[in-house]
C-alpha cells in the first residue's frame, strides 16, 4: 500500500471485496443451516453459533476486530494494521497487548469452532467457509453498517464512515437499478428509502440516492412525499454544490403526471458553477469479458478517492454503466449527464499478471485523452492492487484537470466569467510564476471571492497566490502579504473544514511565514488524514518536518508525492522541498542534481536556485555558483543573504547556519 501504518487506509478494507471470491455453495441468504457462524453486522452487531446461541464479544474492540476480519476474509489482516486501527492513539506495544486480550476473547467466544480464527504471529484470519455474513455488496438494509462500534478510536471511526459510505453506494446502485430501471429483482421501496436516507445523512449531495428515495417514495403511490423531496434536493444541491439536479433527476420527478403539474414545482435557477462534473466509468475486460471483480472495485475505489478532492462533483459508475459506446457531449444519454471528464479502463490479465490501462477524456474536446497510464501489477492481491491504482490515477488526474479547466477558463470571454471560472483561469500563472501573468492573477482571485464570498477554494488560491509572492520576494509589502496569506488561507478552511488542499495550504501558512511549525504538522496530518492523494500535502507536511529538523522524515514525505504523482505540474517544488532536506543532511550533490531537474522544470522558482546556491558554496563550485548567482539575481535583484536567512523558518540554529554560510561561500551579498 502507498499510506502508512497509523493512516485509514492502511486497514481500509472495502465491503466490494466479497466480490473478489467465491461464497461456499453451503451459505445462503445468511449462510444457511451448515455456517457455524452468523454474522449480523447490519445495526447492533450480532454473532450467533451453529444452534442459534448468542455468541457476540462483549468487550466492543473485539467485536470490531472480528467485523473487520469477517469483511476482509479470506485475506489475513496484519496485528500492526489492527494497532493502528483501534490503539491509534497508543503506542505500538500497548496497541499489540490490547489487541492480544481481544483476540482470548474471540478464542474463548468462538470456541463452538476453534478452527474459525487462525490467530499467527503477525496477522489474523477468519475462514470465509465457516461463516455468514449479512454485509454484501449492494445489500439493502434500513440500519447502519456496525451501528454499536462508534467512538471505539478515532481512526476506527474514519474507517467505519468510509465503509458505510461505500456500503450505501453500492445499496443504491442496486436499488436505483431496480427501482427506477427494472434491470434487477424488485426490491422493498420502504427499505430502499431507508438505505438512501441512510447515505444522504453523510453525503447530502448523493443525487443516485436522492433518486432512490424519490423512487421509493413515488412506487408507494406517496406523490407529495416525493415532491417534498424533489424540493429537499434542490435545495441541498444548491446550498451545499451550487449545481441544480441532472436531467436524470428531474425527469423522474416530471414522470408523474400529478407531480409534473404541481405548483410547487420549483423553478430551475441558473446556479453557480464550483467545479468539474466528472464520471468513472467501470473498467472494461479488453477480451470482451463481463463482471471481472476488479473492474466495479476499482471503479469504486476510484470514485471514492477522487470523492477526497472537493471540488470534483461525481457521477457514480452505475449511472455510467448503462451507457454504451464511445462517449459524446451530444449523444443521446452522455448528453443528459452533462460530464465534463470521463475516467474509464481497461483490464488484462495473463496468468498472475494484471495489466490495468486507464485514461481521462475531455469531453469539450473531441473526446480527447487528457491524461493515461498504464500499471502492471501481480494479482496476488486486489485489494491492494485496487488501492495503488486509485491512489496514483486520482494525484495525477487532479492537476490535469485543474490546468485543463484552468486554460479552458482563460479562453472565455470577460463577461462569461462566475467565481469557479475566474479561480480556474489563474491556476496556470500560479503553476508557471511568470511574474507579469502572476500578478495579473492577484486582482483577478480578488474578484472571484467578491463574487462568491463563500468559495473556499478561491480563498485556497489566493493564499497560495500571496505565499508565492512572498517566496518570489515580489511582494512590495511581505508583512502585510503574509498577513493576507494567512487571513484567506484561515477563511478556506473555515468554509470548508474537510477540504484537505485548504488545511495544507494553511499549514505552510503557518509554518513558512509564521514559523508555526508545530500548529503546521497538525493542520498537514488533518489534510492527510482526509486525503491521503494529495502530493501537495506530502510536499507541504516535508517541508515543516524539514523546518523543524526532521529530515530524514521530510525525505520521505515528499518521495511519497513524488510516487502518487511523479509528472506533476509542481514537481518543481517537490524537488525543492527535498532538496532542503538533503542540504541539511550535508548530502551536497544530492542538492545539485536535483536544483538542475527542478530549474529545468521551472526556471523562475528562486527558492531552488537559492538552495542549490547554498550547497554549491559548501562545494566551493565558484564557476556554476557564479552563473546561478547572475540568474538568481535577475530574477530578484534585492536578494541579501541577511534578509534571506530571516525569512527562512528553519528551527534549529545548525541548519540556519549552514543555509546562510553556504550562500555566503557561494558568493551572494551578505
Amino acid at each position: 500500500m502507498l499510506t502508512r501504518i497509523k493512516t485509514l487506509t492502511d486497514v481500509n478494507i472495502p465491503l466490494n471485496h466479497f466480490s473478489n471470491r467465491t461464497p461456499p455453495a453451503a451459505i445462503g441468504p445468511l449462510g444457511g443451516s451448515t455456517a457455524v457462524l452468523q454474522l449480523t453486522l447490519y445495526g447492533p452487531m450480532k454473532v450467533r453459533d451453529a444452534l442459534g446461541t448468542d455468541a457476540t464479544p462483549r468487550i466492543r474492540k473485539s467485536r470490531a476486530v472480528l467485523a473487520v476480519l469477517a469483511m476482509a476474509s479470506p485475506k489475513p489482516v496484519l496485528r500492526d494494521q489492527f494497532a493502528a486501527l483501534l490503539w491509534s492513539q497508543r503506542d505500538r506495544d500497548q496497541g499489540r497487548a490490547s489487541l492480544r486480550q481481544c483476540v482470548h476473547e474471540l478464542q474463548s467466544t468462538l470456541a463452538a469452532d476453534p478452527l474459525v480464527l487462525l490467530a499467527e504471529r503477525s496477522h489474523l484470519i477468519l475462514d470465509n467457509r465457516r461463516f455468514a455474513i449479512d454485509a454484501k455488496p449492494g445489500s439493502l438494509s434500513p440500519l447502519p453498517l456496525l451501528g454499536d462500534l462508534d467512538g471505539l478510536d478515532p481512526a476506527f471511526d474514519r474507517w467505519l464512515s468510509i465503509e458505510r459510505q461505500r456500503a450505501g453506494r453500492a445499496a443504491i446502485a442496486v436499488a436505483e437499478a431496480a427501482l427506477i430501471h427494472r434491470t434487477h429483482a424488485p426490491v422493498d421501496p420502504a427499505v430502499a428509502i431507508a438505505a438512501a436516507e441512510q447515505l444522504l445523512a453523510v453525503d447530502p449531495v448523493n443525487e443516485a440516492a436522492w433518486r432512490v428515495a424519490i423512487a421509493g417514495h413515488l412506487a408507494l403511490g406517496r406523490r407529495s412525499t416525493a415532491m417534498e423531496l424533489y424540493q429537499r434536493c434542490v435545495a441541498e444541491l444548491a446550498d451545499r454544490a451550487k449545481m441544480a439536479p441532472s436531467l436524470a433527476t428531474r425527469a423522474l420527478i416530471e414522470s408523474s403526471a400529478e407531480v409534473a403539474a404541481s405548483p410547487r414545482m420549483p423553478p430551475q435557477q441558473p446556479l453557480r458553477t464550483r467545479g468539474a462534473r466528472l464520471g468513472v466509468r467501470p473498467f472494461r475486460r479488453i477480451d470482451g469479458t463481463v463482471n471481472d471483480p476488479l473492474s466495479l472495485g476499482l471503479a469504486e475505489e476510484i470514485t471514492t478517492a477522487l470523492a477526497r478532492f472537493r471540488w470534483f462533483f461525481l457521477i457514480a459508475s452505475p449511472s455510467l454503466a448503462r451507457l454504451e459506446g464511445e462517449p459524446a457531449k451530444d449523444r443521446p444519454g452522455w448528453s443528459d449527464l452533462a460530464l465534463d471528464f470521463l475516467l474509464d479502463g481497461t483490464i488484462q490479465r495473463s496468468g498472475e499478471t494484471i495489466r490495468v490501462s486507464v485514461r481521462l477524456l475531455d469531453l469539450h474536446a473531441g473526446p480527447e485523452v487528457l491524461w493515461a497510464a498504464r500499471f502492471d501489477c501481480p494479482a496476488s492481491d486486489l485489494l491492494r492492487l485496487q488501492d495503488r491504482i486509485a491512489s496514483e490515477t486520482v494525484a495525477q488526474i487532479d492537476p490535469a484537470v485543474l490546468l485543463r479547466e484552468g486554460e479552458r477558463a482563460a479562453r472565455l470571454p470577460g463577461d462569461a466569467t462566475d467565481a469557479y471560472r475566474l479561480t480556474m483561469g489563474t491556476i496556470p500563472a500560479i503553476y508557471r510564476l511568470e511574474e507579469q501573468a502572476f500578478r495579473a492573477a492577484g486582482p483577478t482571485l480578488a474578484e472571484a471571492i467578491r463574487i462568491d464570498p463563500d468559495y473556499a477554494a478561491a480563498h485556497t488560491w489566493y493564499a497560495c497566490w500571496h505565499i508565492f509572492l512572498v517566496g518570489q520576494n515580489w511582494a512590495e509589502d511581505p508583512v502585510q502579504a503574509m498577513a493576507a496569506a494567512a487571513r484567506y488561507a484561515e477563511r478556506a478552511v473555515a468554509l470548508d473544514p474537510s477540504d484537505a488542499r485548504a488545511l495544507t495550504v494553511a499549514g505552510h501558512v503557518r509554518a513558512f511565514l509564521h514559523g508555526r511549525i508545530d500548529e503546521a504538522m497538525q493542520l498537514h496530518e488533518r489534510a492527510l488524514s482526509l486525503n491521503p492523494s494529495l502530493p501537495l500535502a506530502w510536499a507541504l507536511s516535508s517541508l515543516a518536518a524539514c523546518y523543524a529538523g526532521h529530515h530524514d522524515d521530510a525525505i520521505r514525505r515528499v518521495k511519497q508525492g513524488r510516487s502518487l504523482s511523479p509528472f506533476d505540474p509542481h514537481g518543481f517544488f517537490f524537488d525543492m522541498a527535498q532538496m532542503l532536506a538533503h542540504l541539511m543532511r550535508g548530502e551536497f550533490e544530492t542538492v545539485v542534481t536535483l536544483g538542475r531537474q527542478a530549474l529545468t522544470l521551472n526556471p523562475q522558482f528562486t527558492s531552488a536556485y537559492k538552495i542549490m546556491l547554498s550547497a554549491l558554496g559548501h562545494l566551493g563550485r565558484m564557476e556554476d555558483a557564479a552563473e546561478m548567482t547572475v540568474r538568481l539575481l535577475a530574477l530578484e535583484p534585492g536578494f541579501r543573504v541577511s534578509l534571506s536567512a530571516a525569512r527562512t523558518p528553519l528551527r534549529r540554529p545548525e541548519d540556519l547556519a549552514r543555509y546562510a554560510d553556504g550562500l555566503i561561500l557561494a558568493g551572494l551579498p551578505a
